[in-house]
């Protein structure tokens, strides 16, 4: 989906289709067929974005063969889909039964990591539509913050630094242009956007015109930031937005009154880690999974607001006692994309929980799914048109 923003620019509306399993290309191509195309279709719209996550194995296959790219770019522009952003975070298996800790392997230390951006970013230039000039990849930041040492993050910003380096060389030779965001997450070594700063404003960052931030509203609201200092701070100090993943999380107003953690206990699962963190008056105190936050030891004071890193549907917040974020994302938003310029043009609906929410909320078929994301789509274009932009054909 498009919208034009008030100072002329487009602004790209995508989902994420992380929350369809698919490992390899046939996978890909199924999931444009049974679930992108339907979304569309539901929206009554003649194009619909997609923020497509490419797997290892399709990654793979699509390198080796620039026949499978041109039927990728020809399955897109059938099923009514166009691809101006990529979410390179999860590396392979998210479609696992249990994912956790895996998802972020491999991190920036490692070889694998650069040359699978490397190649996305690629993939991506084959991919854009012809009237779009610039695409985005999201990625992890850095790495999970255990055992990462300063000589550790000096190996990954030298590896990010490579990738700024072979990101110029294929927008010489493409004339496409292809920016990645790191992603900060709870529990990782970039989990704020104060960590952000610190790392792509301090000594070795790469350069600002190739690599900058992706802001996930989730984990924004997670770590408990406020939407407009933090914005601004990046904004002040020439981090560019890359791209932003629009996101809900699970917040409990008081966790200690009754049934509060009962209810919280329903979205304890096993397949995704739910980073979890309070409000405390001497700062954000956290745990690494919801259910740790849930033992009976108290790792968290139940006399302050919780907020569990479980991308909650944009439409559906929980029922009371508990409820989502959502405002979080609309004030994000308005900082975004309200003001007299936007200052990220890749917008992405990325809740990939739908299997892992409470059995009594998941989908139960593919229309049902479809439904789901469709209506999550319809609550990011009325916010965004709520905001003065127009939504193009």
């Amino acid at each position: 989906m498009r919208f034009r923003h008030p100072d002329g620019s487009v602004v790209h509306l995508a989902y994420c289709t992380n929350v369809h399993a698919a490992e390899d290309l046939d996978g890909v191509m199924s999931q444009l067929r049974e679930h992108a195309e339907p979304v569309r279709r539901r929206l009554h719209r003649d194009r619909l974005g997609i923020g497509l996550w490419l797997a290892r194995d399709a990654v793979r296959r699509l390198t080796a063969d620039p026949s499978a790219v041109r039927a990728l770019r020809a399955e897109l522009a059938r099923r009514g889909l166009e691809v101006v952003t990529l979410n390179g975070f999860p590396y392979q298996g998210f479609g696992a039964r249990r994912v956790k800790h895996r998802v972020y392997r491999p991190d920036w230390t490692q070889p694998a990591r650069l040359e699978h951006t490397t190649e996305l970013a690629r993939l991506l230039t084959a991919l854009l539509p012809d009237d779009a000039a610039e695409g985005t990849v999201s990625t992890l930041p850095l790495a999970w913050r255990e055992g990462f040492t300063p000589e550790l993050r000096r190996t990954a910003l030298t590896a990010l630094g490579s990738l700024a380096v072979r990101l110029d060389a294929l927008e010489e030779m493409t004339g496409r242009s292809v920016r990645v965001g790191l992603e900060p997450e709870p529990g990782c070594t970039v989990e704020t956007t104060a960590d952000a700063l610190e790392v792509l404003g301090g000594a070795g960052a790469p350069p600002a015109h190739r690599i900058g931030v992706c802001v996930d509203t989730c984990h924004l609201a997670t770590q408990f930031e406020e939407p407009g200092s933090a914005l601004d701070a990046l904004a002040a100090a020439g981090v560019p937005v890359v791209k932003s993943q629009l996101s809900a999380a699970l917040h409990a107003e008081l966790p200690a009154a009754d049934g509060v953690l009962a209810a919280l206990g329903e979205f304890d699962e096993p397949r995704f880690l739910h980073q979890t963190r309070a409000l405390t008056a001497a700062g954000v105190r956290g745990t690494d999974d919801l259910g740790e936050a849930l033992r009976a030891d108290g790792a968290l004071p139940g006399t302050v607001p919780w907020r569990s890193h479980f991308h909650v549907p944009l439409h559906a917040p929980p029922a009371p006692p508990l409820t989502s974020t959502l405002d979080v994302l609309e004030a994000s938003l308005k900082r975004l994309v309200g003001g007299p310029a936007p200052l990220t043009r890749h917008l992405e609906v990325e809740t990939y929980t739908w299997q892992a929410l409470p059995p009594a909320l998941r989908p139960r078929t593919r229309a049902q799914l479809a439904d789901g994301i469709a209506a999550e789509l319809d609550v990011a274009r009325e916010m965004l048109t709520a905001l003065g932009l127009k939504e193009l054909p």
